[in-house]
């Protein structure tokens, strides 16, 4: 690549590879939404399509349960807190 080029284009193509990896691989985001949590010690919500538009909250114990939420958020639309109604606990 000659100067030109570097300065109409400045994407690294080793950055453009990594980007690339990564977004292949979809599918594992929740996986690292779910280690995040459980680092900062809560718990884990996740919608899945076997729940029927229920969420599973998992806990750091490994405990699973069906909930209902509402995210709750503060004057400028952030959310603050998340409040859940179980429904059912789940096998482990």
């Amino acid at each position: 690549m000659n100067e030109l080029e570097r300065k109409l284009n400045p994407v690294n193509m080793e950055e453009i590879s990594v980007i690339d990896r990564l977004l292949k691989n979809m599918t594992n985001m929740h996986e690292l939404g779910r280690q995040r949590a459980f680092e900062l010690g809560n718990p884990f919500y996740g919608q899945f399509k076997e729940y029927g538009g229920y969420w599973r909250k998992e806990l750091p114990s490994g405990e699973k349960f069906l909930v209902t939420i509402e995210v709750i958020s503060d004057e400028q639309g952030m959310p603050v807190k998340i409040k859940d109604t179980l429904i059912k606990k789940l096998e482990s």
